[in-house]
């Protein structure tokens, strides 16, 4: 009878293991699909995308990063103390994908801010027409806080960000711009 407690007591708890293990690839996977790979000239930023926050945006990243869009593109516009602009496979600031504006996804304050770090969408004064163009903040900024789509947040490499080329004047516009070399989610990366 006790050689029969502890069998099943083994399996029972083996059960268990293996569920939590499970579960734990099963998060790991996830991880992995809203991780963002930028590889810049200087090193690999990372990025967690927040499909909590935004999920219309994040996969509209994850849709353009796997079509190859963002691979060259410039950071075309650059606001030292502020954030880099890129996205806009122009350059001019105008451009984006054939695909449809997105309708804004902005969080209240309360939840998410822009502190140095966060990825946003950028958009034209109407506050549905997000389509391509992105940005990374370099400082915190209030005035930004529930006006644009927060999507992403820089994990690792922000050292990367920073060595970005700035541009001139209070538009930041960059000439000979660096640029966003490849963009990969995680999940399609052989670990």
């Amino acid at each position: 009878m006790n050689r029969r407690t502890l069998l099943a007591s083994t399996f029972a708890a083996t059960g268990i293991m293996m569920t939590e293990a499970t579960t734990n690839e099963a998060a790991a996977q996830d991880d992995r699909e809203n991780t963002l790979f930028f590889d810049l000239k200087d090193g690999r930023v990372v990025i967690k995308l927040r499909p909590d926050l935004a999920p219309q945006h994040v996969e509209r990243i994850k849709t353009l990063v796997r079509q190859g869009f963002y691979n060259g593109t410039p950071f075309h516009r650059v606001i030292e103390g502020f954030m880099a602009q890129g996205g806009d496979p122009t350059g001019t600031g105008t451009g984006g994908s054939q695909l449809p504006d997105l309708p804004a996804e902005f969080s209240p304050p309360a939840k998410a801010r822009y502190l140095r770090g966060i990825c946003g969408m950028a958009r034209t004064a109407n506050p549905n027409s997000a389509n391509s163009q992105f940005f990374i903040m370099f400082a915190p900024a209030p005035s930004l806080d529930g006006q644009y789509t927060i999507w992403g947040q820089v994990t690792s490499g922000m050292e990367f960000v920073d060595k970005i080329k700035r541009g001139a004047g209070g538009s930041g516009m960059v000439r000979e711009p660096d640029r966003l070399v490849k963009a990969q989610i995680a999940a399609d990366v052989p670990a």
